[in-house]
């Protein structure tokens, strides 16, 4: 049988691995300060412990509050963060909320999401989870003004910000919204605010869709064009380049082509947010064993995510979910794998946190 507590601990139940009526219990942020009570995957979640990908704001503004959200976490295994906005908004007067439902209506860069995140975080700050602050607002396909930007959040927030993103390479749910892919010039004239980003060893999550059914790789030159221009930063490919306008990419195909930029690109890591990646390939009998594979191969690459969207009418239930699907694929991971995705390992290192995954208990 697994062995709960470490030797060199004995955790109480904060930090434990059973609740005082014997159920699996999730652990306090505390718990990964050092050396904790192994991790028992027979008992405890397959879900992660942190969320790389969710988005405190809507489109819309019309928000699940920052307490109530916060709270939402609590409830589940998830202890860390990042809380993005939405870069992209929805006008002010607009009665839409869901902009695929309201083609010609501008969905624009904006930076409104991202202030109310950072004021929400300064009155609020939790206790019990640690959240890091993403700035939403560039526009990748306009970036002279971004750097400016920047100094602005760092005069008004000092020290909040430690991420970019999620931003928009090019995403085409977004097409009919006023939308536009950065083009190969566009790329060139980030220099300035990736340097800034390395500078700050802040991270950054793109989303660069790989193309659609009718040509899986269209959009794929633009990230590489990205990737062989700033090497050096630490750029986060957002649903491992899928979306809704490519389902039907043959796992083997996909699977080639991030193996490659893995392993030209070192800085490069990938998230797998979004429930589209279980709903169309993951979960596929035929694909399930490639991609598990995969993911063990490049355990240290890969970041999780739910990449659910704190618009007003969504529920805890909702949150609850979107972690779980995005979470499925955890439970065929071996256990290296395990702990550094699902547990944070990845994380931690990403950002240089003073925390530490748990080892895996040993039969």
């Amino acid at each position: 049988m697994h062995r709960c507590f470490s030797f060199a601990v004995f955790v109480t139940l904060l930090a434990g691995c059973v609740s005082s009526d014997g159920a699996p219990a999730n652990r306090s942020l505390d718990s990964f300060r050092g050396e904790s009570a192994c991790y028992d995957r027979e008992t405890e979640p397959y879900t992660a412990v942190v969320d790389t990908h969710i988005h405190y704001r809507p489109f819309d503004g019309r928000a699940i509050p920052f307490q109530e959200m916060n709270s939402y976490l609590s409830q589940t295994s998830v202890r860390f963060a990042n809380v993005y906005g939405i870069g992209q908004m929805l006008p002010a007067h607009s009665a839409c909320s869901n902009y695929l439902k309201c083609p010609g209506t501008p969905v624009l860069p904006t930076t409104r999401n991202d202030f109310v995140n950072a004021a929400n975080m300064i009155e609020h700050r939790p206790d019990n989870l640690h959240l890091t602050l993403s700035m939403t607002f560039t526009d990748l396909s306009n970036p002279e003004p971004t750097i400016e930007l920047m100094k602005l959040y760092e005069k008004e927030y000092p020290g909040l910000f430690h991420w970019m993103g999620e931003v928009n390479l090019v995403k085409q749910a977004q097409f009919n919204n006023h939308h536009v892919a950065a083009s190969p010039e566009d790329i060139t004239q980030w220099a300035g605010f990736m340097a800034e980003l390395r500078t700050r060893e802040y991270p950054i999550t793109i989303h660069s869709d790989f193309g659609n059914d009718a040509s899986p790789t269209l959009y794929l030159p633009l990230m590489e064009q990205a990737l062989a221009m700033y090497p050096d930063n630490k750029i986060v490919w957002a649903h491992m380049g899928l979306s809704y306008e490519l389902t039907t990419m043959k796992a083997a195909e996909h699977i080639a082509i991030l193996s490659r930029l893995l392993d030209q690109y070192p800085n490069l890591m990938l998230d797998i947010s979004w429930r589209i990646l279980d709903d169309y390939y993951f979960s596929k009998s035929e694909n399930q064993d490639q991609y598990v594979a995969f993911m063990n191969h490049y355990s240290e690459r890969i970041l999780p995510g739910s990449d659910f969207v704190a618009f007003r009418n969504n529920t805890f239930k909702t949150y609850q979910q979107e972690l779980e699907v995005t979470g499925r694929i955890h439970k065929y991971l071996s256990d290296k794998a395990f702990r550094n995705i699902a547990l944070g390992q990845n994380y931690f290192t990403l950002l240089n946190l003073d925390y530490q995954a748990p080892e895996m208990c040993q039969k």
